[in-house]
């Protein structure tokens, strides 16, 4: 991504085509009590008109996955999506818990393209299209599920290509599957705790660890957001962070990477152990021996 698509998809906004995402279509009377015991969310807060986050995890509380769920036009069913890669895992995952519940789960994959439009491009849509909104990328947005053979309805605005759409998730500290969302990670360690999870709507799959982790405060890591702090510094995605030179344990991890178009500065997310560093911590980076210097930012995401 350069400067120029930078500041143009800030200012004027932007469109992404996510149509190798995996869909699902979720009906039967009882969908939404079933879906409500599967996702830390509130399945009931999903309309047509709004898409609802959500994670999936098991009984460690840990993530198997994450989805956007919103209604469909009708009324008579719920559409999900997630990344690509969670396809088949995540499509048995939540088939093994349909037992005695009047669900049925549909891959829906090949028939829908899935669209997101995002900032002032928004207003440019036509108004006859059904457009959900969702937040994907820190900016208000809608999606647009369209049939598989059919194509975006505007020009007005950028269009970015798969790797540019990586870059820009990074650069918004989104945490995404697999890099910081995986069965390594606690919602709460990823920053989702005010917008994918919800306390008051009973029980579900993990429920209870995450619920302890809401009590107490703890989590074993959080989520970062760093920068290096020279242009010509090379940062890996699997690298470790250090608090020191001298230090023989890793206080953290590199989950994404990208090059910022302003600063042309590599930038990214990870995970550092909780209570280990403030907002512009210097910290190592490297493998076993520390070698490259990189500021520390706290993402937004989490509490300040």
């Amino acid at each position: 991504m350069n400067r120029e698509l930078y500041e143009q998809i800030l200012t004027e906004g932007g469109c992404a085509d996510l149509s190798t995402r995996a869909k699902w279509r979720l009906s039967g009377g009882d969908r939404v009590r079933y879906l409500n015991g599967q996702v830390t969310n509130d399945v009931r807060q999903a309309t047509a008109q709004a898409a609802l986050h959500a994670c999936v995890t098991n009984m460690k509380g840990k993530i198997e996955g994450d989805v956007f769920i919103h209604s469909s036009t009708d009324g008579h069913s719920l559409l999900l999506d997630a990344a690509a890669g969670l396809r088949e895992a995540l499509g048995l995952r939540l088939e093994r818990y349909i037992i005695a519940d009047d669900v049925l789960l549909e891959d829906v994959t090949e028939e829908w393209a899935l669209w997101h439009v995002f900032g002032p491009a928004v207003s440019a849509l036509p108004l006859d299209l059904s457009a959900v909104a969702s937040n994907r990328y820190g900016l208000p947005g809608v999606d647009l599920w369209l049939p598989a053979s059919g194509f975006i309805p505007t020009t007005a605005c950028a269009k970015l290509t798969a790797t540019e759409v990586e870059t820009f998730r990074i650069l918004q500290h989104i945490p995404s599957w697999p890099g910081e969302l995986n069965l390594d990670t606690f919602p709460q360690e990823a920053g989702l705790e005010t917008t994918a999870m919800s306390f008051t709507k009973g029980c579900y799959i993990g429920q209870e660890v995450l619920s302890r982790i809401k009590t107490t405060g703890k989590m074993p890591r959080e989520l970062i957001a760093w920068e290096a702090v020279d242009a010509d510094m090379i940062v890996q995605v699997g690298e470790s962070i250090h608090t020191d030179a001298a230090s023989t344990k890793a206080a953290g991890v590199v989950t994404s990477v990208a090059r910022h178009p302003v600063s042309n500065r590599l930038v990214g997310l990870g995970f550092l152990r909780h209570g280990v560093a403030v907002r512009d911590s210097i910290l190592l980076v490297g493998g076993a021996v520390p070698r490259i210097n990189a500021t520390i930012k706290i993402s937004p995401l989490l509490k300040q």
